[in-house]
């Protein structure tokens, strides 16, 4: 404790002689009675915002391929001027552009199928129909005459006709018998011995066959014959239907659901068709606006990314300022007020702005609330560029004829918090309690306490007091 008691002792003794050392001599330089003096005036007085923040151009785009592909062509380079519509980069369109022309190819099939519909059938098609449907009745009626002879069973007729039939194979197969039998007697001729041969062979079969058809006659026919002969009749007469309602179609014409489908698919092709054109048109980069290129992120004969920027463009006709205000701040600015900005990358030049919009919600950093303002920069012929780190004071209001005095000829009591200042009166001074207003560059608004015309004065012992108050 007494250590500590000691430290305090010594560290007052060395600000003492610090004091006396540096202050001293300063003092004896100066005149007794030098005082500074100031006149309260009437003018106006600019109450002003100050923050921060980096020059943006009217807009920054970074521009991606909406195709994949192999990059064919980069047509512009880092600072290049381009105009609105200008080709940047091309990625392969070769597959894009085929499906481009099956899209056309589809549109105008379904195109000719509507403009079909809406026409009517032509009278080929009718005559066509037509036969169609004549062919479809023979052949229902042929199958019907076929059903019912196989369920009335064989006529006579047909039974004489089997057996005449038969009669005549008989009679050929004696005569082939005997000429058989003659050459096997008179020649040893074996071509003649072996045709002979033949013959006999083929007659027998011939009768065979004929006495099995008189056969199968007289028996009838069984019940899969007559099952398959009535199915037959159904299939034809199914097919004399279908024929009947294709020439009912024609003549009728397409109906409105028919003429709607078709109108729905002419749609849908070139709803396909315009797809298709989109996408080719987007295997071309374009400038979207009148800019400079910023970044070129692609090179030919590498695959484009659809994730990834491609270029970067800037649009350079405007700037504007985007600065960080101060909660406590905010609420002073509007939209339309002024502004000047200054650039750290260009001393001296001066820019007007005018504050644009302010941010509807507020950001934090580092536990500090603030709130983005844009200033619109006026046109310049300053050689400013995008992301410049620049300085804006706004003026948030225009006080006119208020009183107004330097700051530095202000006191502030220590014990009461009470700004006062000392007035001239005759050949002394006298302290006077003043009400301060706002502030801005070294100049105060009073509000009271104080008229136009009174001379201030800071004297000698007060500029002491003010520097040991800096000092403290």
């Amino acid at each position: 404790m007494k250590r500590a008691i000691l430290y305090v002792i010594l560290g007052v003794l060395v600000v003492a002689v610090i004091g006396v050392v540096v202050w001293q001599p300063w003092l004896a330089q100066q005149p007794e009675e030098e005082t500074r003096t100031t006149v309260v005036e009437r003018g106006t007085l600019l109450v002003t915002v100050s923050a921060s923040g980096n020059i943006e151009p009217e807009a920054r785009v970074a521009l991606i391929f909406d195709v994949p592909g192999r990059v064919t062509e980069v047509l512009v380079e880092v600072g290049d001027t381009v105009q609105a519509g200008d080709p940047l980069a091309r990625v392969d369109g070769e597959q894009l552009a085929l499906q481009v022309r099956q899209a056309e190819a589809a549109l105008d099939a379904a195109q000719a199928q509507l403009a079909l519909l809406k026409a009517g059938a032509r009278p080929e098609e009718i005559a066509a129909a037509e036969a169609g449907l004549q062919a479809a009745q023979a052949q229902v009626s042929a199958a019907a005459a076929n059903r019912d002879q196989l369920e009335g069973g064989p006529s006579d007729a047909q039974i004489a006709a089997a057996e005449a039939q038969v009669a005549a194979a008989e009679l050929q197969h004696k005569a082939t018998q005997i000429e058989h039998d003659r050459t096997m007697q008179e020649t040893q001729d074996k071509k003649k011995r072996d045709q002979a041969r033949y013959d006999l062979y083929a007659a027998e079969k011939a009768l065979a066959a004929a006495q099995a058809g008189l056969d199968e006659t007289l028996a009838g026919a069984d019940a899969d014959m007559v099952r398959a002969a009535r199915a037959g009749v159904w299939a034809v007469a199914a097919q004399e239907d279908a024929a009947q309602a294709q020439l009912d179609l024609l003549l009728a014409g397409a109906t409105d659901e028919q003429i709607g489908d078709a109108e729905a698919q002419v749609a849908q092709s070139r709803a396909t068709l315009e797809l298709a054109e989109l996408l080719l048109e987007h295997a071309t980069l374009r400038a979207p606006f009148d800019g400079v290129i910023a970044e070129v992120n692609v090179t030919a004969d590498e695959m484009a990314s659809v994730a990834l920027p491609a270029i970067t463009m800037l649009d350079t006709s405007r700037f504007h300022v985007t600065v960080g205000v101060d909660e406590v701040d905010v609420g002073r600015l509007a939209e339309g007020q002024t502004a000047q900005v200054t650039l750290d990358a260009l001393p001296g030049v001066e820019i007007a702005g005018t504050v644009e919009r302010m941010a509807p919600d507020a950001t934090t950093q580092g536990g500090v609330v603030y709130y983005d303002v844009i200033i619109r920069l006026a046109s310049t012929d300053a050689p400013i560029r995008a992301d410049m780190t620049a300085n804006a004071t706004i003026v948030a209001e225009e006080l006119t004829d208020v009183l107004k005095i330097p700051t530095w000829v202000v006191r502030v009591d220590r014990d009461t918090g009470q700004y006062y200042v000392y007035r001239q009166a005759g050949d002394d001074v006298e302290r006077v309690d003043v009400e301060l207003g706002v502030r801005d560059k070294g100049v105060v608004q009073v509000l009271n306490g104080l008229e136009k015309g009174d001379v201030l004065v800071l004297i000698q012992e007060q500029m002491i007091e003010v520097i040991r108050e800096e000092m403290r």
